[in-house]
Protein backbone atom coordinates (compact mmCIF):
# COMPACT_ATOMS: atom_id res chain seq x y z
CA UNK A 1 0.00 0.00 0.00
CA UNK A 2 1.24 3.46 -0.86
CA UNK A 3 0.57 6.30 1.58
CA UNK A 4 0.04 9.91 0.53
CA UNK A 5 2.82 12.30 1.44
CA UNK A 6 0.92 15.56 1.82
CA UNK A 7 0.50 18.48 4.19
CA UNK A 8 -1.67 21.59 4.18
CA UNK A 9 -0.90 24.50 1.85
CA UNK A 10 1.94 23.00 -0.19
CA UNK A 11 3.12 24.66 -3.40
CA UNK A 12 2.19 21.54 -5.35
CA UNK A 13 0.80 18.06 -4.90
CA UNK A 14 2.08 15.77 -7.65
CA UNK A 15 -0.62 13.29 -8.57
CA UNK A 16 0.43 10.02 -10.16
CA UNK A 17 -2.17 7.96 -11.96
CA UNK A 18 -1.86 5.00 -9.54
CA UNK A 19 0.93 3.15 -7.75
CA UNK A 20 3.13 0.75 -9.65
CA UNK A 21 3.41 -2.71 -8.12
CA UNK A 22 7.00 -2.13 -6.92
CA UNK A 23 6.14 1.20 -5.29
CA UNK A 24 3.12 -0.36 -3.62
CA UNK A 25 5.16 -3.32 -2.34
CA UNK A 26 8.03 -1.07 -1.16
CA UNK A 27 5.70 1.54 0.33
CA UNK A 28 7.65 4.33 -1.42
CA UNK A 29 6.56 6.55 -4.29
CA UNK A 30 8.29 6.13 -7.65
CA UNK A 31 10.58 3.32 -6.44
CA UNK A 32 10.59 1.41 -9.74
CA UNK A 33 14.11 1.40 -11.23
CA UNK A 34 12.94 2.71 -14.58
CA UNK A 35 10.86 5.58 -13.14
CA UNK A 36 12.55 8.93 -13.70
CA UNK A 37 10.49 11.04 -11.26
CA UNK A 38 13.16 11.75 -8.64
CA UNK A 39 15.84 12.48 -11.24
CA UNK A 40 13.50 14.81 -13.16
CA UNK A 41 12.37 16.58 -10.00
CA UNK A 42 15.98 17.35 -9.10
CA UNK A 43 17.14 18.30 -12.59
CA UNK A 44 14.17 20.65 -13.09
CA UNK A 45 14.87 22.57 -9.86
CA UNK A 46 12.27 21.27 -7.41
CA UNK A 47 14.88 19.65 -5.15
CA UNK A 48 18.56 20.59 -4.55
CA UNK A 49 19.57 16.91 -4.79
CA UNK A 50 18.06 13.69 -6.12
CA UNK A 51 15.88 12.19 -3.42
CA UNK A 52 16.00 8.40 -3.12
CA UNK A 53 12.58 6.73 -3.17
CA UNK A 54 13.18 5.28 0.32
CA UNK A 55 13.39 8.88 1.57
CA UNK A 56 10.30 10.06 -0.31
CA UNK A 57 8.83 11.91 2.71
CA UNK A 58 11.69 14.44 2.43
CA UNK A 59 9.77 15.94 -0.49
CA UNK A 60 7.64 17.82 2.05
CA UNK A 61 10.74 19.87 2.96
CA UNK A 62 10.52 21.36 -0.54
CA UNK A 63 6.80 22.27 -0.24
CA UNK A 64 5.80 19.40 -2.53
CA UNK A 65 3.53 16.44 -1.86
CA UNK A 66 2.65 13.12 -3.50
CA UNK A 67 -0.60 11.30 -4.06
CA UNK A 68 -2.27 9.10 -6.67
CA UNK A 69 -5.58 9.47 -8.46
CA UNK A 70 -6.46 5.80 -7.96
CA UNK A 71 -5.14 3.76 -5.03
CA UNK A 72 -5.05 0.32 -6.66
CA UNK A 73 -1.56 -0.76 -7.72
CA UNK A 74 -1.05 -2.20 -11.20
CA UNK A 75 1.94 -2.97 -13.39
CA UNK A 76 0.56 -0.59 -16.05
CA UNK A 77 -1.76 2.40 -15.62
CA UNK A 78 -3.82 1.31 -18.65
CA UNK A 79 -5.06 -1.63 -16.54
CA UNK A 80 -7.36 0.77 -14.66
CA UNK A 81 -10.99 1.05 -15.70
CA UNK A 82 -12.99 4.24 -16.22
CA UNK A 83 -15.11 3.06 -13.31
CA UNK A 84 -12.08 3.06 -10.98
CA UNK A 85 -11.38 6.70 -11.84
CA UNK A 86 -15.06 7.55 -11.30
CA UNK A 87 -15.02 5.83 -7.90
CA UNK A 88 -11.78 7.61 -6.87
CA UNK A 89 -12.98 11.09 -7.85
CA UNK A 90 -14.80 12.08 -4.63
CA UNK A 91 -11.95 10.89 -2.41
CA UNK A 92 -9.42 12.80 -4.50
CA UNK A 93 -11.60 15.93 -4.46
CA UNK A 94 -11.93 15.75 -0.66
CA UNK A 95 -8.15 15.43 -0.33
CA UNK A 96 -7.48 18.55 -2.42
CA UNK A 97 -10.18 20.50 -0.56
CA UNK A 98 -8.67 19.48 2.78
CA UNK A 99 -5.00 20.19 2.00
CA UNK A 100 -5.48 23.21 -0.32
CA UNK A 101 -2.27 23.14 -2.36
CA UNK A 102 -1.53 26.05 -4.69
CA UNK A 103 -1.15 23.58 -7.60
CA UNK A 104 -2.14 20.03 -8.43
CA UNK A 105 0.20 18.55 -11.03
CA UNK A 106 -1.24 15.51 -12.78
CA UNK A 107 1.50 13.19 -14.07
CA UNK A 108 0.14 12.10 -17.41
CA UNK A 109 -3.18 13.02 -19.02
CA UNK A 110 -5.22 9.94 -18.00
CA UNK A 111 -6.28 10.95 -14.50
CA UNK A 112 -7.02 14.55 -15.39
CA UNK A 113 -9.02 13.47 -18.44
CA UNK A 114 -11.06 11.13 -16.26
CA UNK A 115 -11.61 13.71 -13.51
CA UNK A 116 -12.30 16.70 -15.80
CA UNK A 117 -14.36 14.69 -18.34
CA UNK A 118 -12.45 16.50 -21.12
CA UNK A 119 -11.58 14.66 -24.30
CA UNK A 120 -8.56 16.77 -25.26
CA UNK A 121 -5.96 18.18 -22.88
CA UNK A 122 -2.77 20.08 -23.64
CA UNK A 123 0.37 19.74 -21.54
CA UNK A 124 0.95 22.51 -19.01
CA UNK A 125 -1.38 24.89 -17.18
CA UNK A 126 -5.08 24.11 -17.50
CA UNK A 127 -7.64 26.90 -17.89
CA UNK A 128 -9.77 25.79 -14.93
CA UNK A 129 -8.90 25.22 -11.29
CA UNK A 130 -9.61 22.02 -9.36
CA UNK A 131 -11.06 22.57 -5.86
CA UNK A 132 -9.33 25.94 -5.69
CA UNK A 133 -5.92 24.66 -6.84
CA UNK A 134 -4.38 25.63 -10.17
CA UNK A 135 -3.93 22.60 -12.43
CA UNK A 136 -0.85 21.63 -14.41
CA UNK A 137 -0.54 18.46 -16.52
CA UNK A 138 2.96 17.01 -16.93
CA UNK A 139 4.22 13.99 -18.85
CA UNK A 140 4.41 10.84 -16.75
CA UNK A 141 7.94 9.87 -15.68
CA UNK A 142 7.22 6.12 -15.85
CA UNK A 143 9.83 4.10 -17.68
CA UNK A 144 6.93 2.78 -19.78
CA UNK A 145 6.42 6.30 -21.17
CA UNK A 146 8.95 6.14 -23.98
CA UNK A 147 7.46 9.16 -25.77
CA UNK A 148 9.52 11.52 -23.62
CA UNK A 149 13.27 11.51 -23.16
CA UNK A 150 14.81 12.53 -19.85
CA UNK A 151 15.65 15.94 -21.37
CA UNK A 152 12.05 16.39 -22.57
CA UNK A 153 10.70 15.57 -19.12
CA UNK A 154 13.14 17.93 -17.40
CA UNK A 155 12.10 20.73 -19.78
CA UNK A 156 8.37 20.29 -19.02
CA UNK A 157 8.96 20.10 -15.26
CA UNK A 158 11.37 23.05 -15.33
CA UNK A 159 8.72 25.19 -17.06
CA UNK A 160 6.31 24.28 -14.27
CA UNK A 161 8.92 24.96 -11.58
CA UNK A 162 9.63 28.40 -13.05
CA UNK A 163 5.91 29.20 -12.99
CA UNK A 164 5.74 28.42 -9.28
CA UNK A 165 9.10 30.03 -8.47
CA UNK A 166 9.70 32.89 -10.92
CA UNK A 167 13.23 34.23 -10.57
Amino acid sequence: MLTDIIAPHLDVIFCGINPGLKSSNDGHHFSGRSNRFWKVLHQSGFTPYEIEAVNDTVILDFRCGLTTAVERATSRADELSKNEFDEAFETFKAKINEFQPEYVAFLGKAAYKAFSKKKEIEWGRQPEDFCGAKVWVLPNTSGLNRGFSLDDLVQYYKEFYQTIHPS
